[in-house]
């Protein structure tokens, strides 16, 4: 009991404070730098997870390595065990409360849009939404939507990036609130 309230207090703790010390310290393997937004998932077999340079992964993302299912069959057949690696390759973002289920591989320079439920494989240079995921366009496609509809502010940070977006938008408030 005390071990396992060891282990909730690291995750609590160390998860929020170095995610990506955290995950690797629960076998999480990561190829390169990553970047760990928020409550992320990581299964129960984390070690079966590969993640590529420069990727994102956002706030609520789950990763399912394996398919609990069995369960109900194992009177019958002791044995039986469904579980599978997955793959996130180079420069991928998965968008808020994405699940990537058991066996998935997304290749490089991919956008998996928030909500999606990732059940097959992803290629390269796509953008992938829905459930199940399904690929809507090529990066390059999203990145020309994204240059014509862009507000130019992305190399901002913090309240600088608050107070341009609050006139760009003609918005009287502050955010000080958001920021300790």
């Amino acid at each position: 009991m005390l071990q396992k309230m060891k282990r909730y207090l690291y995750k609590c703790i160390i998860g929020k404070v170095s995610p990506v010390k955290y995950a690797k310290k629960i076998g999480v393997n990561f190829l390169g730098d990553v970047h760990l937004y928020g409550s992320i998932h990581w299964g129960s077999e984390p070690w079966l997870i590969e993640i590529g340079e420069e990727s994102h992964i956002t706030n609520g993302v789950k990763f399912i390595t394996h398919d609990g299912g069995t369960l109900i069959f194992r009177d019958k057949f002791p044995d039986l065990e469904i579980t599978k690696p997955i793959k996130i390759g180079k420069k991928v973002y998965i968008g808020n409360d994405v699940i990537l289920m058991p066996g998935v591989s997304i290749g490089n320079e991919v956008i998996i849009g928030a909500g999606a439920i990732v059940t097959h494989d992803i290629p390269d240079n796509s953008v992938a939404v829905g459930i199940p995921a399904r690929v809507i366009k090529s990066t390059d496609e999203y990145l020309e939507k994204i240059k014509s509809e862009s507000l130019h502010l992305g190399n901002l940070k913090g309240q600088e990036k608050d107070k341009a977006l609050m006139k760009y938008y003609g918005y009287k408030g502050n955010s000080k609130g958001i920021y300790f």
